[in-house]
């Protein structure tokens, strides 16, 4: 492609300068011609327009040997008309028949034809006139007098305008050689230039359709070209980026999908283990058939835990399954604790709240984010032993509220801190199926709280225990 845009550009080049030239030639030589044509009559008419040439020219016309005076009288004025040897002649002619009577000679076997000047002036007029694409520039005076009629003929057979429009034409020849040669160097110099980015943005964009996104396109100009290479790397890196989160998405997908089916064949086994053992045993034991009911019953209340999660997610992923307004935070959280203290205590551990007094309210989902707090409360009562403790603490930082959900429990590895976010993603994952966990709900609390505009964060360390903090816009601030 390079080669081709590189040759089309040196065609263009020299196109355009052969055009140049043509026009200048047709321009230049059509001048000179012209001037010449103009020049000759300009002077031709000055010089028969009531001048002493003219006056001595009658008063010879009187004498007997007319023709010869005025000859004489025609050389002296030979300046004056313009008239030489070579180029411009003159001719003094019968003024009734047309032929020559003085003057210049006639080339031996040539005849002096009657040009449409001379039947002017053979009707007594003055004629100055002529075509600039004529082979010759003539004028014709008609001079009468006691000896007759006569004609000052002159005639210019163009030699000098042809020889400088032949010089003219060789020195543009010239010039249009050296332009050829001018512009192909600076053709291929501005192809290089121009077309470098071009081919770097070529052979980078084959490497993208070849999966490389690495390749970028060096900035060596602030014009529209390094524009077009900035552009072109930006969007190299976006696309980098975008096919990075396409991959990480399709492996998110499987792996949810992988988790999903995980999740599920467990308990659905010991649906049907238990199942089939109670069909297939009829004399099972009343107490046996009874702890495999209430498990068969457990394995179905965390499968449609498990069920209603994915709902959940669905729909939060879908933008749906949220009712904003505006409501109090505080009451919320004492809404909370008060529901939560009654198992806390049961569990032989304790529970305190710190509200800072005035607390804003925030517009959101006020169900949505109760079942947040509710979450985060109950992950810290399963994760905190006997005898440990949990504190609950709110206040007002900026444009935010913040909810702070502190115990003493057991904590989260440092590895693993990064990843509790994450879909059916568990620490402990053992203990996470005996409590009846499914590894959704932080990822739940983490889409709600986002889809609120706030942000969710964990701090932790190992037998010490966790604190999970909401952030949460007041209501009537941008999100």
């Amino acid at each position: 492609m390079t080669r081709s845009l590189r040759a089309k550009l040196v065609f263009i080049m020299l196109l355009l300068i052969v055009i140049l030239m043509t026009v200048v030639t047709v321009f230049l030589t059509r001048g000179v011609r012209d001037f010449y044509l103009d020049e000759f009559y300009r002077r031709m008419t000055d010089a028969f327009t009531g001048t002493e040439m003219v006056s001595a020219l009658r008063d010879a016309a009187n004498e007997p040997d007319a023709a010869e005076m005025m000859e004489k009288i025609i050389v002296a004025y030979a300046g004056q008309l313009g008239i030489d040897s070579g180029t411009r002649k003159f001719y003094i002619l019968d003024g009734k028949t047309g032929s020559r009577l003085a003057g210049a000679e006639i080339p031996r076997g040539e005849t002096l034809a009657v040009t449409p000047n001379i039947e002017t002036a053979l009707g007594g007029d003055d004629a100055y006139s002529g075509s600039s694409g004529g082979e010759y520039m003539d004028a014709a005076a008609p001079i009468s007098g006691d000896a007759g009629r006569f004609i000052v003929y002159i005639r210019d057979n163009r030699e000098t305008a042809t020889t400088l429009s032949a010089q003219l034409f060789r020195m543009i020849l010239e010039a249009v050689a050296f332009g050829l040669a001018a512009a192909v160097a600076i053709s291929l110099l501005l192809s290089r230039t121009l077309l470098s980015p071009v081919q770097g943005m070529t052979e980078a964009a084959e490497a993208m359709a070849e999966g490389d996104f690495s390749r970028k396109i060096p900035v060596e100009s602030e014009d529209e070209i390094g524009t077009l290479s900035r552009t072109f790397n930006t969007m190299a890196s976006q696309l980098e980026a975008t096919l990075f989160e396409l991959t990480q998405a399709e492996q998110l997908r499987r792996d949810f999908v992988a988790n999903v089916s995980h999740e599920l064949r467990t308990p659905l086994t010991s649906v049907r283990t238990y199942a089939e053992t109670i069909a297939d045993t009829p004399d099972l034991p009343d107490e046996t058939r009874e702890e495999f009911l209430r498990v068969i019953l457990n394995e179905s209340d965390r499968m449609t835990k498990i069920v209603s999660d994915l709902l959940d997610l669905s729909r939060l992923d879908s933008g749906k399954g949220l009712d904003f307004d505006v409501f109090s935070i505080e009451k919320s959280v004492r809404d909370v604790y008060d529901a939560i203290r009654p198992i806390v205590e049961k569990r032989g551990q304790s529970i305190d709240i710190e509200l800072h007094w005035g607390m804003p309210d925030i517009r959101g989902d006020k169900a949505r984010i109760e079942q947040v707090l509710m979450n985060i409360m109950t992950n810290a009562m399963k994760y905190t032993p006997e005898g440990g403790a949990i504190l609950i603490s709110c206040g007002v930082a900026g444009k935010n509220v913040w909810v702070k959900i502190a115990d003493t429990g057991v904590g989260i590895p440092e590895d693993d801190l990064p990843h509790v976010f994450d879909r059916f993603y568990r620490v402990d994952k053992a203990r996470s199926r005996e409590s009846g966990g499914t590894g959704l709900g932080l990822s739940i609390a983490k889409e709600i709280i986002e889809r609120h505009g706030g942000i969710i964060t964990v701090t932790s360390e190992i037998g010490r225990g966790s604190a999970f903090t909401v952030s949460l816009p007041i209501a009537g601030t941008d999100a």
